[in-house]
């Protein structure tokens, strides 16, 4: 596997199948309390998050120390360039940590400290553009509750974000259809759908909507995210009324039939989604939160070997 994993696509479809497997297994024999490898004994990895974070840095912490690792987590203002540089920052970094957890804002930093930094493995945690290790633990919770995902269809509803981005990446190299269903003007863009058609299987494809009572028929699964995403604050109210139709609520899941519902959490609970479907018997939100430890702890033990 290449050194870092900014995106998705850093994974063959080989890679990808690997390290769902390897979830699997890391996932079993925790809850069997049996051994973990422990291919990070010795070795530190930094978390460097200029965004918030309970997932994400819970879950890492926790893979980082069962693989036999620990890590270091230097303060926001020290961390990603407001001290120093960015590049300066993962020279220093590459020196005493086998690895980087990289949380920020633009995907254009996050390149520059992994191209600054050889000897470091730099795994992207979010940014504005991706966020691909939601994707694997998504696609892994997919696995659990429909089996093989060839042929399977799953329908994001709401703004053609990060989310939804590196969602798209991993259903179509799993061989699902990945509808985003989203208003006018916060589609997924076309031609970022066309970069990545090519890393499609078995028939994966992307299909944009802007119905989501259409695009929901017949799906397998429902996905739903926040209207506004971190930085987009200002734009909340405005959101607000765009996307109300997009809200998923029992009358979406009913035109679903039997999809089960995923959501990255947090959520705001009556806006994109309401109470009666995030703890109702379709969601499988928890499950998909859990898989975030399993899913990150398969890419370290892959990744910084």
């Amino acid at each position: 596997m290449k050194k870092d994993f900014l995106s998705v696509l850093d994974l063959t479809g080989d890679e990808l199948d690997e390290t769902l497997a390897l979830a699997t297994t890391l996932k079993h024999a925790r809850a069997a309390g049996t051994p973990s490898i422990t291919p990070l004994a010795g070795r530190h990895v930094a978390l460097l998050f200029d965004k918030p974070s309970l997932r994400t840095k819970s879950t890492f912490t926790i893979a980082v120390r069962e693989l036999g690792g620990d890590v270091i987590d230097p303060a926001a203002e020290v961390a990603l360039g407001s001290r120093e540089t960015v590049i300066d920052v993962a020279r220093n970094l590459e020196r005493w940590v086998a690895g980087a957890v990289v949380r920020t804002f633009a995907q254009a930093k996050l390149v520059e400290f992994a191209s600054a930094a050889p000897r470091l493995g730099v795994i992207n945690a979010l940014t504005d553009e991706e966020h691909p290790c939601q994707a694997v633990a998504d696609v892994l919770t997919l696995q659990e509750h429909l089996g093989d995902l060839k042929g399977r269809t799953v329908t994001f509803v709401g703004d053609g974000n990060n989310v939804a981005l590196s969602l798209a990446h991993a259903g179509v190299m799993l061989g699902m259809t990945v509808r985003v269903a989203s208003p006018k003007g916060y589609e997924i863009s076309d031609s970022l759908v066309a970069d990545f058609a090519d890393r499609a299987r078995w028939g994966g494809k992307v299909e944009v909507w802007n119905d989501a009572a259409k695009a929901v028929a017949g799906t397998d699964a429902v996905y739903t995210d926040v209207w506004a995403s971190m930085g987009q604050e200002r734009e909340s109210a405005r959101r607000e009324r765009i996307f109300r139709k997009f809200q998923v609520n029992d009358k979406l899941m009913a035109a679903a039939g039997s999809a089960i519902f995923l959501h990255c959490l947090p959520a705001h609970r009556g806006h994109e989604v309401t109470d009666s479907v995030l703890d109702g018997p379709a969601s499988v939100v928890f499950d998909q939160s859990e898989n975030r430890l399993h899913a990150q702890k398969a890419l370290l033990a892959k990744l910084l070997v």
